[in-house]
């Protein structure tokens, strides 16, 4: 879609008219939902755990509770010397035992696969640490004894990622398993808050948001990162998907070399309305951005456009989420392009109806 095109159909009374729910308003202060949630961490007071007992650490959730969790252990995981895992199933990994922290995250509080392992984690003898707005969740831990932080309500799971990174980054620290990211997490807020003024000024030329929406729009998003991004490329994806109203599909490097690469010689007319994204990162391996550069002239061959991607942070943290809030403004003004509000997920509560009548 012509930029001249985008700037004609984005305008405040067609984004009024489709945001119902305000996602604008959201994604513009995140910023302030991040210092909200460092502020929360900071405040919470935590039983003492023997950090010496822990074998390893599980943090249960889905959908935009479990996104926050995949985060954490993206920041944390060439610093934490015991595996961090993410649990999206009803069950806990047979590893699970008394030495396990089990943190639950479950944005309502009523999402029922992590009210499951919630109630296995308490049978386990797990350590538990709970992290809602509400819920049964709420009331399952305070009728066990069980540290339960509350965040604020009435969000999407999906657009509090400030609170479910930020808050259970900040328990990472208070009990001692990574050091002081204060500084970090500044520099991090700072950032957001500057690309806060680009992201939200629809109509402007240099808004890369936009101009990445018209390139997705009509088309189908391929995701390609390297591992070190695969977080980032998760929630691309995810928001795509649930903002957008669209499919989403995404690979990481090296692997897609050995096996999905063949594919970009399938069927042109299907390639012709792909469009590729390219996360890179500054830290990814040497062997990894030579792969990139070199499968990227072959996507140009077959693809209706080629973006390439990466954050000038200084610290992957903040590579990281400006990333995130580059990819949450490109899925909401792609949701306005297809003339979506891009709260609902209607599809989500008819599935959640009728599981609940079975």
């Amino acid at each position: 879609m012509y930029l001249s095109t985008i700037k004609a159909y984005m305008t405040e009374e067609q984004i009024r008219s489709l945001d119902i729910s305000d996602m604008y308003g959201v994604l513009k202060d995140f910023h302030l939902q991040i210092e909200d949630a460092v502020r929360i961490s900071g405040e919470v007071i935590l039983p003492a755990i023997d950090k010496s007992s822990i074998s390893n650490i599980i943090i249960n959730g889905l959908g935009g509770s479990a996104i926050g969790g995949d985060f954490v252990r993206s920041a944390v995981q060439y610093e934490l010397n015991i595996p961090v895992a993410v649990n999206r199933n009803y069950d806990l990994p047979s590893y699970a035992t008394k030495n396990t922290l089990c943190f639950v995250s479950s944005y309502s509080g009523n999402t029922e696969e992590t009210i499951s392992t919630f109630k296995q984690s308490l049978e386990r003898g797990c350590k538990i640490i709970c992290i809602t707005s509400g819920g049964e969740v709420s009331k399952l831990a305070e009728s066990n004894g069980i540290p339960v932080i509350l965040i604020p309500e009435g969000l999407q799971p999906r657009c509090a990622l400030g609170y479910s990174f930020f808050v259970l980054y900040g328990l990472f620290q208070k009990l001692g398993f990574i050091g002081d990211k204060s500084d970090l997490t500044q520099a991090t807020i700072s950032s957001i808050r500057n690309l806060s003024g680009l992201y939200s000024d629809f109509g402007n030329s240099s808004n890369t948001a936009e101009i990445i929406a018209g390139k997705l729009y009509g088309k189908l998003p391929v995701v390609y990162s390297a591992d070190i991004l695969d977080v980032v490329n998760l929630r691309w994806r995810g928001q795509l998907s649930e903002n957008s109203k669209v499919l989403a599909y995404g690979s990481l490097y090296p692997e897609m070399n050995h096996n999905e690469l063949v594919g970009w010689k399938g069927n042109e007319q299907i390639m012709s309305n792909i469009a590729v994204i390219m996360l890179k990162d500054t830290d990814d391996h040497e062997r990894n951005k030579l792969r990139m550069d070199i499968t990227g002239e072959i996507y140009r061959k077959y693809a209706s456009s080629v973006t390439e991607l990466q954050a000038g942070g200084k610290s992957k943290l903040e590579r990281i989420f400006e990333l995130t809030y580059l990819g949450d403004w490109v899925s909401f003004y792609l949701a306005i392009l297809n003339n979506e509000d891009p709260t609902p997920v209607k599809v989500i509560q008819h599935l959640k109806q009728k599981l609940s009548e079975n």
